[in-house]
């Protein structure tokens, strides 16, 4: 079918923000949605035919494949060994995914590394920090998976672009990207699984569109939403390496950011091959120059020897980016320990430290609390006799209670009931004579 039949069988979401949709659906200077048309002028009839449709597209239309059925082809956004990625408009919720197509035939049999990434992403979950996986198929014998789309493209694409350029991302953007892509690998570390192809252009930047949010993010609470506050945010791609830490099964990776002990096939440490790829990574993103894929050069930065780059950073947070590509795996940082590093959060120890005080705080309240139900519990619900004359009041009376007088015109001894609480009654009587003279009395009348 011609563009404009296929743009018409595709739902427009009405929760997409309005500039994003312009941004995404004019990129190429074809796409126009029906908001577009309205906004230049353009007649009601000639809209009509960009509307949505009216009923399920999934069962209107009668194309082959899944591909065609359900999404819309905007454009190609990414080409390599592993296949092809597509940005797409799916037809029933008109939400953009990229749409990632492998190169090789699919075989079928589950130890085939097409299959590799739907295996991981299916178990991951979802993850701020890792590309989100929504569904996959296979169809004409390759694997097809569908995934979140990052509208800020890959790292590698801005490293590109800063070289240019002749800049380079700054020491804070540098700790930044370490400390949430340290984020995502201690989630896949934690999950039983290494990357093992971690480089730039397997980390992806996703920009948040305030334009479109006139309430500002609210502050995190805690560790596990600070990031909702980012505006750009990291996340790392393409698991078509990952494998198991206790039954490994190594594809190796791009050799400019292999860690030597997976060359000499020692996979005792995997998890800190995923740190040496990611401290190199940070090195390009600095500015260093492209990495040798052989020779003494490549041998030198095994070594321990750090890349040059084109800018002076902070000694400790050098000393960091150096103690992860350390030549022993023994000695580079966990995921977890960068994702705790002071280097990397310095306001970690303050916000410890005004932790603990508010522990102890609500250590001491729960302390009190305690001791008043105990000591509830100690006093038993007393019933008070007080003796006295019309007029006065017992000394257990709730001063928030209304009082009440009851009397009778007769001469005769009468009783009246002070308050409404049942165990703290006042006995009255009119003659000093007629009262009673213990508790016993009063229980054995009433």
């Amino acid at each position: 079918m011609d563009e404009k039949t296929s743009l018409s069988l595709v739902n427009i979401n009405p929760f997409t923000p309005e500039s994003y949709r312009k941004l995404f659906l004019q990129s190429n200077g074809k796409r126009k949605t029906r908001d577009y048309l309205e906004e230049t002028g353009e007649g009601e009839s000639k809209s009509e035919q960009w509307l949505p449709a009216k009923r399920s597209v999934l069962q209107e239309t009668n194309m082959a494949s899944r591909y065609e059925k359900e999404f819309l082809e905007i454009e190609r956004i990414g080409v390599g060994e592993f296949g092809t990625v597509y940005k797409c408009i799916k037809r029933l919720d008109g939400c953009v995914y990229a749409i990632k197509r492998s190169a090789k035939p699919f075989s079928g049999l589950s130890n085939d590394l097409d299959l590799h990434e739907v295996y991981a992403h299916a178990v991951l979950g979802h993850h701020p920090h890792v590309v989100r996986y929504y569904s996959s198929w296979a169809e004409d014998d390759h694997v097809v998976i569908q995934n979140e789309y990052c509208n800020g493209g890959s790292l590698q694409a801005a490293i590109s672009e800063n070289a240019a350029s002749g800049t380079h991302f700054p020491e804070a953007k540098l700790k930044d990207i370490l400390l949430q892509i340290s984020l995502g690998l201690k989630y896949i570390h934690n999950s039983g699984m290494v990357h093992l192809d971690i480089k730039p252009s397997n980390i992806f930047i996703c920009h948040k569109m305030h334009s479109d949010s006139p309430i500002a993010p609210e502050e995190a609470e805690s560790e596990a939403d600070w990031f909702l506050s980012a505006s750009v945010m990291y996340k790392i791609g393409d698991l078509g390496h990952v494998t198991s830490i206790n039954k490994p099964k190594v594809e190796e990776g791009d050799i400019r950011f292999l860690a030597k002990e997976i060359l000499q096939e020692n996979y005792q440490r995997l998890p800190k091959a995923d740190i040496f790829a990611l401290g190199l990574t940070i090195a390009m993103a600095a500015g260093a120059e492209s990495l040798p894929i052989n020779g003494d050069m490549w041998h030198h930065i095994r070594k321990g020897n750090f890349p040059e780059i084109p800018q002076q950073l902070s000694h400790d947070f050098y000393g960091l980016l150096k103690n992860m590509i350390h030549p022993d795996p023994e000695e580079r940082p966990s995921a977890a320990a960068l994702a705790r590093s002071r280097i990397l959060r310095p306001f970690l120890e303050k916000t410890d430290e005004l932790q603990k005080q508010l522990n102890l705080e609500k250590s001491k309240i729960a302390t009190l609390e305690r001791e008043l139900i105990k000591a509830q519990q100690v006093q038993t619900p007393q019933r008070d006799l007080h003796h006295g004359y019309p007029g006065t009041y017992g000394a257990h009376q709730s001063p928030g209670s209304t009082r009440h007088l009851v009397r009778e015109r007769s001469g005769s001894p009468q009783a009246a009931l002070v308050g409404h609480s049942p165990l703290r009654c006042l006995l009255i009587t009119s003659q000093p004579s007629a009262m009673h003279s213990s508790e016993n009395s009063y229980n054995e009348q009433y």
